[in-house]
């Protein structure tokens, strides 16, 4: 009984310290365990290689300052951060940082629109509705049509609105990493106290208490185990929930990435 429960108590420990950045992974690393497949390692560098449309805003803007047409505004940045064939089928360049694929799809809409003289906010909205683009992709690109669509019907340069936009854009992702760098103390702190009543049970077990037999041998103590196990999932619950409510991501765990 007692090497099982040391045989518990190392693999809470493992589960606990494996999800910290630091030594997590190294450990993961020395065991094997932190060998991803080849896909997921490709969505996952894919992922943090893609530009923030802030950047793309602010190219715009910075394009128009400079002297740019809103004719030629697309094309020239197409040049930038169009893909070939090749790229859009799962090679993704060498060059630094681009659009995700879907971003590129509303971009080349954009553009072929620019090109036929139509309008280029319509474009953006047909091409981001029917694509795939993540929740807030789709956002900046509707609110991005929209700001075409206040300069064409105010007369407003739209430099001064895109660069206006793009500073509000910033500001959201200087408040998304304040938010997650404030919760990464709470975070840590929830997953180590869904551990801590077994290191409580080794720790009794190392002193000779046998807490494992007081539980399971009388009526009250399997009335204590059962409250205990009650009360420790609905605490991790109510976290969950606390953390969700926070980041506003329904897809937050706490335990995962």
């Amino acid at each position: 009984m007692t090497i099982l429960l040391l045989m518990v108590l190392a693999s809470a420990a493992w589960l606990a310290i494996g999800h910290l950045p630091g030594p997590g992974r190294r450990m993961g690393r020395v065991m094997g365990r932190d060998r991803p497949s080849a896909a997921w390692r490709w969505r996952r560098r894919k992922k943090e290689a893609d530009l923030p449309l802030a950047v793309l805003v602010q190219q715009l803007a910075a394009l128009l300052r400079g002297g740019r047409s809103a004719s030629r505004l697309w094309d020239e940045v197409w040049t930038v951060h169009g893909r070939s064939a090749d790229a859009r089928e799962g090679r993704i360049r060498d060059a630094g940082q681009g659009l995700s694929d879907d971003s590129v799809a509303v971009l080349s809409a954009a553009r072929s629109a620019s090109m036929l003289g139509v309008s280029a906010a319509a474009a953006i909205r047909t091409a981001s509705a029917s694509s795939r683009l993540r929740a807030r992709e789709q956002r900046i690109w509707g609110e991005l049509a929209d700001c075409l669509d206040v300069a064409e019907a105010s007369g407003c340069p739209l430099a001064d609105i895109l660069g206006r936009y793009a500073a509000h854009l910033e500001a959201e992702d200087d408040a998304e990493a304040a938010r997650q760098t404030a919760l990464a103390g709470p975070k840590a702190t929830v997953r180590l106290l869904s551990w801590l009543p077994l290191f409580g049970l080794g720790l009794g077990t190392v002193l000779g208490v046998d807490p494992l037999g007081i539980l399971l041998g009388n009526p009250f103590g399997l009335a204590a185990l059962g409250a205990g196990i009650i009360l420790t999932v609905a605490g991790r619950m109510w976290s969950v929930r606390l953390v969700r409510a926070a980041t506003g991501d329904h897809d937050t765990l706490l335990g995962g990435s």
